[in-house]
């Protein structure tokens, strides 16, 4: 049989001082750990680094600390505004143009880029961005403006990047009809004369005249001949863009490969620089011609003022007569067959030569007639052929037909 010794009890005395004492080492085992790594903490110790949520135990016993690592990505910039707004039309040719961000550029980000180019500047201002023209824009320019993106785009202070390209477009206001007309004259495509009042431009001096296009000089116009008709006189408006001043563009047009439309465009404003710039100027003088339907019926030619050619002529019938007025001429052939449908109904396909448009599908042209200088075509102004051939020189772009009576 096993036996047991006998153990002694404690006394309650004795396990409540115990417990106290466990307690207050466990304290001060507490104190003396906080203490160190207070000390760790100081002198710049890795392993003190404490996680933003720690907290620290009211019973002073450490709770554990987590080391914790997060990356920072860069913002993505973001187009907040631009100026002139996208689309807009005639704005002013040195507005400027001011493009705000969502944050800052960087010093070394690339700038927006303008087409056409003008000579200006960028100037930063926390987030935006504003360039300012040093000379004026050609009027009517389409003016493309882009804000590169992508890891080689525009860049922010912080290094983000726009995602990707931005392009906005706005169109320059139109020039003066005014200074249009002083430039036809001093490239000698009208029959008036411009002076001006005071010291004229340089042609090499592209700001002062770019400029001049929006405030064109003071100066007189004067006719360079006095043979003109009178009809022709009254079609003279100083500043009004009228049948005259556009025979006036499409003559000139022609003769610098635009479309003979008469339409005024940033190409043409920029033609008429360059050919001013470079001195080429119009050597073939100025025409106009004037039909008249009284019979006999007759087609005149003027040339620089005078009389070069009259000619009996035939006009439209009464079922489709020759419409009255003034009309450029707009298409030039030196053959073609004419086809269409006769009053009667009856189709027609007829050769003709020296063929000059004016109106519609009406033209002063060659056609074989048994005889002239009386209403015979159905519109057009029809010519015996030595006369068509001496016409057709004069009957350029541009040049003015008007029909009477």
């Amino acid at each position: 049989m096993a036996s047991y010794s006998n153990r002694a009890r404690r006394s309650p005395r004795l396990v409540v001082a115990t417990i106290v004492l466990v307690f207050l080492a466990g304290g001060l085992t507490g104190a003396l750990l906080d203490h160190v790594l207070a000390d760790r903490a100081s002198s710049g110790s890795p392993s003190a680094t404490r996680s933003t949520n720690d907290t620290s135990s009211t019973s002073g016993v450490p709770t554990t600390t987590a080391a914790t690592t997060s990356t920072t990505m860069a913002p993505v910039l973001s187009v907040t505004s631009v100026t002139p707004a996208n689309g807009a039309q005639a704005v002013a040719p040195n507005a400027p143009i001011t493009v705000t961000l969502s944050a800052a550029l960087s010093q070394g980000s690339p700038l927006p880029v303008l087409s056409p180019m003008t000579p200006g500047s960028w100037h930063a201002n926390g987030a935006s961005l504003t360039f300012t023209p040093s000379t004026d824009f050609v009027p009517m320019s389409e003016v493309k403006l882009t804000l590169p993106g992508g890891p080689a785009g525009i860049l922010g202070e912080a290094g983000g990047h726009l995602a990707q390209s931005v392009s906005e477009h706005f169109q320059v206001a139109n020039g003066s009809v005014v200074r249009l007309q002083q430039l036809l004259s001093l490239l000698d495509y009208s029959p008036l004369k411009w002076v001006s009042s005071g010291a004229p431009i340089s042609p090499t001096d592209s700001g002062a005249e770019t400029a001049a296009l929006y405030k064109p000089p003071a100066g007189t116009f004067a006719w360079r001949q006095r043979g003109w008709p009178v009809r022709l006189l009254a079609m003279w408006e100083p500043g009004i863009d009228n049948v005259f001043t556009r025979g006036l563009i499409m003559s000139f047009q022609a003769d610098h490969e635009i479309t003979p439309n008469g339409v005024i465009s940033a190409s043409l404003w920029a033609s008429m620089l360059a050919a001013l710039f470079s001195n080429t100027v119009n050597t073939g003088g100025y025409n106009y011609a004037l039909a008249n339907k009284t019979t006999p019926e007759s087609l005149t030619i003027y040339h620089d003022g005078a009389v070069v050619v009259t000619t009996p002529a035939n006009t439209g019938i009464g079922a489709s007569p020759t419409p009255d007025g003034t009309f450029p001429v707009f298409e030039r052939l030196r053959q073609q067959v004419m086809r269409g449908t006769n009053p009667n109904g009856d189709r027609y396909a007829d050769l003709v030569q020296y063929i000059a448009y004016f109106h519609a599908n009406d033209a002063v042209h060659y056609m074989d007639r048994a005889d002239y200088g009386i209403p015979q075509s159905l519109g057009c102004i029809e010519l015996p052929l030595a006369s068509a051939a001496r016409v057709w020189p004069y009957l350029a772009y541009g040049t003015l037909v008007t029909i009477i009576n």
